[in-house]
């Protein structure tokens, strides 16, 4: 196994990193592969789909924005699936889903841990399709603790994509965003785990980007913890020879040590992107998938192949009846799954029922509270007319909200509940909720 330098106890906490300086040497054929890529390229989000295997549970870091209970089948969010495969599962499940989706050009392995604290099972799933796919693109996500180890595997294996999460540049801050660090048998807590796994990172960064591997840096933007660092990271990757970063809002998981921390604005992620420009060119199509993502971004359909099983008809029954009679509001694109985020529903799927069963009464037109990217802030009259259209309602169910529309609509007295199911199982999730 080559190794790149690796730091442990003992190394100082303020690093000059200008030994891990490097220049990205991207081929034709990687450039070529990257228009392919739905997350390097936002051209080919709405032409190529991307399929993340699940075949890494395991994790060696502890971010206080995550919650490791992966199995949280109605969440959509990174870290979360609804089963976890073997390599030759994956590779069965991924000859299924490419005979469903003809655009399937991508192969990711995000997790639900970290790709390489499992790598034995990374590396065997990217063996196993690439003896019957030589043709598909790879690409995995990880924290960097361990780069330095696999960097060189990663490269001999023909990965051309690379994540790296990268949130500080300063071990201290490092302290505020992660519990702890377990690295090579030991538990590392505080400013001096977050150091060694910020060493490790860039050593792995600079590394992949030499061997002409496209790195992505992905960074969580946490109010008033890492956000005024961002424009120095941006500036490290690039130096580093990353080729893109990706600044993403903080979405307070439930359980998580940040759980009532407020999700990031787009407004201010929007801002930070535009700062960080100049210096590298920033991803703003990112939907912050789950480990088993299926299909174009904008579009996730692992639930049709959960089980590798087609799903029932549309169902409208619930059980456990109560006399209370509930309307519902659902952002659902096709009326199966709740897929849509509310801010993007230009119509919702209105059910109303007593608990028992439920009734579709109308498709409902509403003003778009959020259309993606820069106009994620909406003027008030928007918010209005989308509050308005949906004040009859107890609850909306969504995949996703942010959290200035989920104020809005506690303060109107709209629960908002976010899933990743049926509308089935959506529906009875919120009578839960508003019990």
């Amino acid at each position: 196994m080559t190794m790149l330098p690796v730091y442990g106890k003992g190394e100082v906490k303020k690093m000059n990193c200008s030994a891990h300086q490097s220049s990205n040497k991207l081929t034709q054929e990687t450039l070529a592969k990257m228009k392919k890529h739905p997350c390097y390229s936002a051209d080919a989000q709405h032409q190529h789909a991307r399929m993340h295997l699940p075949v890494a549970p395991r994790c060696n870091i502890g971010c206080n924005y995550c919650n490791r209970k992966y199995d949280c089948l109605h969440e959509s969010r990174p870290g979360v699936t609804s089963e976890v495969l073997t390599p030759a599962a994956a590779r069965q499940k991924y000859l299924i889903v490419k005979e469903k989706i003809e655009n399937l050009s991508v192969v990711g392995i995000a997790g639900p841990g970290d790709a390489l604290a499992d790598w034995a099972n990374t590396q065997k799933t990217i063996q196993e399709i690439q003896a019957c796919d030589p043709e598909v693109i790879f690409c995995l996500s990880t924290n960097g603790l361990l780069l330095p180890e696999y960097a060189a595997e990663i490269v001999a294996l023909g990965l051309k994509h690379v994540t790296v999460t990268l949130n500080t540049l300063e071990p201290e801050t490092g302290a505020r965003i992660y519990k702890y660090v377990n690295y090579r048998g030991k538990r590392y807590e505080g400013a001096e785990g977050a150091a060694i796994l910020l060493k490790n990172q860039l050593a792995g960064i600079a590394y992949l980007a030499g061997q002409g591997v496209a790195v992505k840096v992905n960074i969580v933007m946490i109010p008033d913890i890492n956000d005024r660092e961002i424009p120095a990271i941006v500036k490290k990757a690039k130096e580093l020879g990353a080729f893109i970063t990706n600044i993403m809002p903080l979405i307070p998981a439930p359980g998580s040590a940040f759980q009532d921390y407020p999700q990031t604005s787009m407004t201010d992620i929007n801002n930070m992107r535009k700062a960080c420009q100049a210096d590298l060119q920033q991803m703003t199509h990112c939907r912050q998938c789950r480990a088993d993502a299926i299909g174009f971004l904008g579009d996730d359909r692992s639930l049709e192949f959960r089980g590798c099983s087609k799903l029932p008809a549309e169902p409208v029954t619930i059980a456990g009846k109560t006399e209370k009679t509930y309307k519902i509001a659902v952002a659902t694109k096709h009326g199966r799954l709740v897929d849509q985020h509310f801010g993007h529903a230009a119509e919702l799927s209105i059910y109303q029922g007593d608990g028992d069963k439920f009734q579709l009464l109308e498709k409902r037109q509403v003003a778009q509270y959020c259309t993606g990217g820069e106009e994620c802030d909406p003027q008030e009259s928007v918010k209005e007319k989308t509050i308005s259209a949906i004040k009859d309602c107890d609850a909306v169910i969504s995949l996703r909200i942010g959290y200035a529309a989920k104020q809005n609509l506690a303060q109107n007295n709209i629960v908002s509940v976010e899933y990743y199911d049926t509308v089935e199982n959506g529906l009875k999730y919120a009578v839960q909720a508003l019990k």
